[in-house]
């Protein structure tokens, strides 16, 4: 099996440099390196954003930098989407541009994968922090097992979508990313089951997310729930979840997104995380 990877990220002009710049060291601080990072430029970015992305690209000759420019916003979904067909290797790491994986990520995944060719993701465990990684303010814990995967994500995300790490053609086979505000790593991952991918996250924390007061925001509110509604409808359509499930699981979101804020920080952070 060839081992050799692929680190896939969209940006687009509303992220932070500074965010950018501690991305993309720990990648090219790995203890296992990627083969190359693709960014792909979701719509014309800041100037400051081109000037790290400059920088990578012409100073750091171990990992070559490919960028992948589109001329408008496309969103998460189609940017990956169209991002994915730009990677070189049979392995693809998921990244967000404001997010920090840890030096012993990509080996762990890579072993995981070495002792085991017929997965198709292997995943992880995420530390989500507001300012300095080093405290977390909660871990987002997710099953093990390929069955259980299959269970838990009929109504939450079993898998991390910033912590995986799968098999490209296995993602090209299931449709690949899809136009789904939100939902796009769900609906990817429904694609998946229907396929009968094996699936399975490892118990060490892979990747520390940047969350905070703003993240909390933009998950409140009817719009919000509105484009949940959505991508659960066509989760539902997929035929991985039952229609109880679909009321369930959108019932549950109504009540988080339309209650105050600091009652939503609480039931994130005390009842949905640890």
């Amino acid at each position: 099996m060839n081992l050799r990877f692929s680190v896939l990220m969209s940006l687009y002009e509303k992220e932070k440099p500074a965010y950018l710049r501690e991305c993309m060291e720990s990648l090219i601080h790995q203890t296992l390196l990627p083969s190359e990072i693709v960014v792909v430029e979701d719509g014309a970015l800041t100037l400051e954003l081109d000037a790290v992305l400059d920088e990578y690209e012409k100073n750091e000759s171990r990992i070559p930098l490919c960028r992948v420019r589109l001329p408008e916003n496309r969103g998460l979904g189609l940017a990956l989407a169209e991002g994915i067909r730009h990677c070189s290797y049979p392995l693809v790491a998921r990244m967000d541009s404001d997010d920090i994986s840890v030096p012993d990520r990509f080996r762990l995944q890579i072993r995981a994968f070495a002792a085991h060719p017929g997965l198709d993701v292997v995943g992880g465990m995420i530390a989500e922090f507001s300012t300095d990684p080093k405290h977390a303010d909660a871990v987002r814990k997710v099953p093990l097992a390929t069955r259980e995967i299959y269970q838990y994500q009929r109504r939450r995300d079993a898998l991390n979508h910033v912590s995986v790490m799968f098999k490209k053609e296995a993602v090209l086979k299931a449709g690949n990313y899809q136009d789904a505000l939100l939902m796009e790593d769900s609906l990817l991952w429904a694609h998946m089951i229907r396929d009968h991918a094996r699936m399975i996250n490892l118990p060490e924390v892979l990747v520390y997310v940047r969350t905070g007061e703003d993240m909390l925001k933009r998950r409140g509110g009817f719009s919000y729930f509105k484009k949940y509604r959505s991508g659960r409808k066509k989760i539902l359509q997929t035929g991985t979840i039952s229609r109880w499930d679909y009321l369930f699981t959108v019932c549950v979101q109504f009540v988080v997104c339309m209650m105050p804020l600091p009652l939503r920080k609480f039931v994130f952070r005390k009842i949905l995380r640890n």
